[in-house]
């Protein structure tokens, strides 16, 4: 996953790696692999927001189902299977698959696979977890699917990822909660979640200091020495490691370590109408507001630094006016055509954002923000939809993304951005995951000794 960090890795290293930023190609993936469909021409013109929200759910499941690999069941990182030298069909990733296990939850509620089906499933890829390598109970950015063993994100990362690992985690904690039966089956997955979740050593990744570190490797130590800290991606992680029942951290490492960084707090005001209390300027990509809030719901959620319902909001509309004033004057760009945020893009891989605008809209942005501002992401999801002769969408719903001033559109999948889609989406209809999650004793806990208040704990 490359987000905030790979920025971070370029800065450390200099260059820009084949391992660490692919370019999506348009060939087909060979031999047994599935392969998204060309663009589909008959797009029904009749469908109702209802509609249209359950198709996309649906057919944005199929990646983590139908495409996830056969050995482990976790999903693979991208469906190019010509991307990292030919490799991509192997290589599974931790964080998207953690989304991946709530897309799997929403797929029994809403009756694409039996509860029985995804007990099976995650009682595999759980099982694949367990026997594959760990680091101090840490999960790598990256598996091969086949063997269990890591799979380098880039050369110093070949061990544990903190943050990737607490995106599998809050997935397995809401699975945990949601496959509550006294049958045998899902007390077996209840405890292979439990042992997997047990065994991180958050306070190890400390590294004596108070602060998370991002990663450590047996081979290289803490040698990368990214600190998380700053306003982005990563407030899951320390909400999850306040939290554990057997290697938590204690609050200071949150105020002195997260709290503490460049970026983190903002308060300015954009468009004389949205305060952003935290992070950096104009809020950076949407996906700061959306892969620690699939689980942890940020609705009342409140803290020393910032309410997270206005925060994410607010960054929301941020992104969007921006995208509508268009100071680049990109082509396309308008109230329904909008959504900055990591993702592929005609030159590679960026993490866009207003300070980081290359004309490339990516459709997770603003269909993952419709908790946040429903009315404008159900227009674009239906702008989408209808208004491109179908050239966004596929097989697993909305392609990764396009730039209309580059007459560029890709015809391939990320699993990063696949994931928050569907579980956003159900979030907005019905809450189901921010439920199951926010039920965890252990995450009520965590959030009250940092601090937080919310109607949920």
């Amino acid at each position: 996953m490359k987000r905030t960090r790979i920025i971070i890795a370029l800065m450390y290293f200099g260059i820009i790696s084949s391992v660490m930023i692919s370019c999506s190609k348009s060939e087909d993936n060979n031999g047994s692999n599935p392969t998204p469909n060309p663009p589909d021409p008959g797009l029904p013109q009749q469908l109702s927001d209802v509609e249209l929200m359950d198709k996309l759910q649906e057919q944005t499941f199929k990646y983590f189902w139908d495409f996830a690999h056969p050995v482990s069941g976790l999903a693979r990182e991208r469906s190019d299977a010509n991307s990292y030298g030919g490799e991509a069909p192997n290589i599974v990733t931790t964080g998207g698959s953690g989304f991946g296990v709530m897309a799997i939850i929403v797929g029994v509620e809403r009756n694409y696979i039996s509860r029985e089906q995804a007990v099976e499933r995650l009682n595999k890829i759980t099982n694949f977890i367990l026997n594959g390598d760990r680091f101090h109970g840490a999960l790598p950015h990256w598996y091969n699917g086949n063997t269990g063993k890591v799979r380098p994100f880039f050369t110093e990362d070949n061990g544990g990822d903190l943050v990737e690992t607490s995106f599998m985690i809050q997935g397995l904690l809401a699975a945990r909660q949601y496959f509550d039966l006294d049958v045998s089956e899902e007390q077996a997955l209840r405890e292979n979640i439990n042992a997997i979740w047990d065994g991180v050593e958050w306070d190890f990744y400390t590294n004596n200091k108070k602060s998370l570190t991002w990663h450590w490797s047996p081979e290289y130590q803490f040698q990368i020495n990214h600190q998380i800290q700053g306003y982005n991606e990563g407030l899951i992680t320390y909400v999850l490691a306040a939290s554990s029942r057997t290697h938590a951290i204690a609050p200071e490492v949150y105020h002195n370590g997260w709290a503490s960084g460049a970026n983190f707090v903002n308060g300015r005001l954009y468009y004389q109408k949205w305060q952003l209390p935290l992070g950096p300027d104009f809020g950076g990509p949407l996906f700061f507001a959306h892969y620690s809030f699939l689980g942890l719901n940020p609705k009342g959620l409140q803290d020393t630094y910032a309410n997270y319902w206005d925060q994410n909001v607010n960054h929301t509309l941020i992104n969007r006016e921006y995208v509508i004033k268009n100071p680049k004057s990109f082509e396309g760009y308008s109230a329904v055509n909008w959504g900055l945020t990591a993702s592929d893009d005609n030159t590679g891989y960026s993490a866009h954002s207003p300070t980081n605008d290359n004309g490339t809209i990516t459709p997770t942005a603003a269909l993952s923000s419709m908790p946040y501002t429903p009315e404008e992401s159900l227009k674009t999801l239906r702008h989408f939809y209808y208004d491109f002769d179908g050239k966004l969408w596929g097989q697993y719903g909305f392609y990764d993304a396009f730039n209309q001033s580059e007459n560029w559109y890709s015809n391939q999948y990320l699993a990063i951005d696949q994931g928050p889609i569907i579980v956003m989406v159900e979030n907005y209809r019905t809450g189901l995951l921010w439920d199951l999650f926010m039920s965890c004793p252990e995450v009520k806990q965590g959030l009250t000794k940092l601090g937080f208040s919310s109607p949920n704990i």
